[in-house]
């Protein structure tokens, strides 16, 4: 038996990410319904005269504004699944065949130059899956692989980045899309009376958001000036025992909303760990990053975080700014949030994070 030296066997074991996968460009949408906070509460307040004396929330999530594909008066009724089902599908397409073609766009290509693309969603179903249904409104090529993703939930922007990432890796000078939609508002039932209900109505909205990806077995590829962003490593954390933390139950009528008021104390206890395992696994350390773009799942998320990382709320600037001109819409916001650093320039090593069912942590480590 050969015996492996301790530095090599030390080597063998640590994580290698491949190539670096560079962003070539993104897009964001939103359906046409813009809702103030105080719209909002005015119509929680019909649907839940109970919750009055809680009524203050709705102030206090740090949202002025959000985006819902249906007015106000639809939410006050019930809906059967096939209502919602219809609505989700005609609505999630509209948003991802604009964020397709306008990510494509950017990137300065067309869509029949896109290999794979991959889709997410966690707000409703549809079978053929909405890739398949998507390549009946756009010419994609007819040889493109396609790779559907369902129940990751607020987690999903930026797992299904790191999926999209992998499938670069192994398709090296190759075009991927990423695209994920999330219609949180189809989700209110107004016959469920609960106080995770009642919450889920002051925080989340809807949207969608595209991301074109491609490795280089050369390094930057072929067109890149250097300023394109460029993932450097990607991975995840799930938590055992902690399913009744976040996710869906499915009714009779729909999906109900599973929110636990354990979220904030679980995130207080172990973020900061996992945050560190995972940037050390890396070679990297909390001072490397110059700015965080953390899913903000509600305020007390962000506050957290800032608090038990000892971050300067300034590091987490764009997701406050996102959580107050979206809310919360699930998958979609990671994405809105590296969107608005891109955009104001930013520069250096950020962290992309969002949490979701499971209860899992997904992490993206990249370069602006």
């Amino acid at each position: 038996m050969t015996v492996l030296p301790v530095d090599f066997a030390k080597h063998v074991r640590k994580p290698d990410f491949g190539l670096p996968v560079e962003i070539l460009s993104i897009a964001s949408a939103n359906p046409p319904h813009k809702v103030s906070q105080s719209d909002a509460l005015a119509n929680a307040a019909l649907i839940y005269p109970q919750f009055a004396s809680v009524h203050g929330l709705f102030s206090n999530t740090g949202i002025d504004h959000r985006y819902t594909c249906q007015p106000m008066s639809w939410y006050r009724q019930t809906h059967t699944w096939e209502e919602r089902t219809e609505v989700f599908q005609e609505q999630a397409l509209n948003l991802l065949e604009q964020v397709a073609l306008e990510a494509t766009a950017r990137a300065g290509l067309s869509l029949d130059d896109i290999d794979a693309f991959v889709t997410n969603t966690i707000t409703g179903l549809a079978i053929p899956s909405l890739d398949a249904l998507l390549m009946n409104r756009l010419p994609f090529s007819p040889n493109v692989e396609r790779l559907p993703i369902f129940g990751l939930g607020c987690g999903g922007g930026v797992a299904g980045l790191s999926r999209a990432a992998r499938f670069a890796q192994g398709r090296p000078d190759r075009n991927v899309l990423f695209i994920t939609v999330d219609l949180c508002s189809l989700c209110a039932r107004p016959n469920d009376p609960s106080m995770a209900m009642f919450v889920a109505a002051a925080l989340f909205g809807d949207g969608a958001a595209g991301v074109v990806l491609r490795a280089s077995a050369n390094g930057a590829s072929e067109g890149s000036n250097g300023d394109r962003p460029v993932v450097r490593a990607f991975g995840e954390h799930t938590w055992r025992n902690t399913r009744h933390i976040m996710g869906w139950d499915v009714k009779s009528d729909g999906f109900g909303v599973v929110l636990s008021p354990e979220l904030p104390t679980l995130m207080r206890n172990n973020l900061a760990q996992v945050v560190k395992e995972f940037i050390g696994r890396n070679g990297m350390s909390l001072s490397d990053f110059k700015g965080f773009l953390f899913h903000p799942g509600g305020r007390k998320v962000l506050e957290t975080a800032e608090d038990v990382l000892g971050i300067d709320r300034s590091m987490l600037g764009h997701s406050w700014d996102v959580l107050r001109d979206f809310g919360n819409m699930s998958s979609a916001t990671a994405l809105f949030i590296l969107q608005r650093a891109m955009r104001a320039g930013d520069k250096g090593r950020h962290l992309l994070a969002a949490f979701g069912p499971g209860f899992s942590a997904y992490f993206v480590a990249l370069d602006l």
